[in-house]
């Protein structure tokens, strides 16, 4: 696949490509070294020129590194990229603090994003999680207000619950919901999915590998600085068992010609026209594999057996999208 169809992004939303580029690896995070900032900026470019201008960020990755990785990126075209910034987590030492969504940060945060990515207005902003810790009208309202400032385009979420997606919606409408999705994390499919449908909120789907569970290139046991081994679901037996799983999609693949990897972003992009996978990539070499994913299609008896396989709850233990 040479480029990458559009979407709208929610009803009557812009126009964003299916593929979208997630850059927090290429910036120091939990405690892991980035890549290198030329071949990361290289990626980035490549990215826009192949169509994919979905370039999804956090301002705390890399403790502002991230934005001004992207902002040397786009530098002189601005307008080939959509540029979703997400906000809200307090790190320090590699480590997560919490978060602080009071409005009075939210509009020191955003001040630094943009001058961090070097633009006049962030296109989707979203708070990376809600914790009732600052009521929901509070936060979503502070963004309101941002875009009738002009410094933000469009809402977005990131990690909530059907209710709270419902909530901010009726606050003021809510153009995409970023989360997690998979064929080992299929949980949202019960509520939040059908929730975002109903209310017309495109869907940015990260970790369609399931942080790399999926990949077919995970082996037990893990090295012990794998950051995975934080979750129950890559511990002792559990792996194991996940890992024969996994073997399925291994055999699937290698029938179809392709990776598992790339099987697992197809069946995400294959849940509906308004999710789009978000595929973290920081080299050049990946883009052609995750675009050409794009273009896989499955039979009915292929996706019956994938669905079958994969059953919510077929994967052993939890990660940090089954808080």
């Amino acid at each position: 696949m040479k480029t990458i169809p559009k979407i709208p992004l929610g009803n009557n939303g812009p126009l964003v490509s299916k593929l979208g580029l997630g850059c927090m690896r290429m910036s120091p995070v939990w405690g892991r070294g980035g890549s290198d900032e030329n071949e990361s900026i290289a990626t980035i470019q490549q990215a826009l020129d192949s169509g994919i201008n979905f370039l999804n960020t956090g301002d705390f990755y890399g403790s502002g590194h991230n934005e001004m990785l992207i902002g040397k990126a786009i530098k002189g075209r601005r307008d080939d990229a959509f540029i979703s910034v997400k906000f809200g987590a307090v790190f320090y030492g590699g480590q997560m603090l919490g978060l602080d969504l009071r409005p009075m940060s939210i509009k020191n945060y955003i001040n630094y994003s943009l001058v961090r990515l070097g633009i006049d207005t962030i296109d989707l902003y979203q708070p990376c999680r809600l914790d009732n810790s600052v009521p929901v009208e509070d936060v979503i309202g502070t963004v309101a207000d941002l875009i009738k400032e002009g410094k933000v385009r469009y809402l977005g979420v990131s990690e909530i619950t059907a209710d709270q997606l419902r909530k901010a919606n009726a606050i003021h409408p809510v153009a995409a919901l970023e989360i997690g999705y998979s064929l080992a994390d299929r949980q949202i499919e019960t509520d939040l999915l059908p929730a975002a449908r109903d209310l017309g909120i495109a869907v940015v789907a990260f970790a369609n590998t399931a942080e790399g569970l999926l990949t077919g290139d995970m082996k037990a046991p893990l090295p012990k600085d794998a950051y995975q081994l934080h979750f129950s679901r890559f511990q002792g037996s559990n792996l194991t068992k996940n890992l024969e799983k996994v073997e399925v999609l291994k055999q699937m693949a290698q029938q179809k010609g392709c990776t598992p990897t790339q099987l697992a972003i197809a069946w995400v992009n294959t849940q509906g026209e308004h999710i789009m996978p978000l595929v973290s990539m920081s080299r050049r070499t990946r883009l052609p594999e995750n675009m050409e994913a794009m273009g896989i299609t499955f039979t009915p008896e292929e996706l019956d057996l994938l669905n079958t396989h994969f059953a919510p709850g077929a994967i052993l233990g939890g990660t940090y999208l089954q808080r």
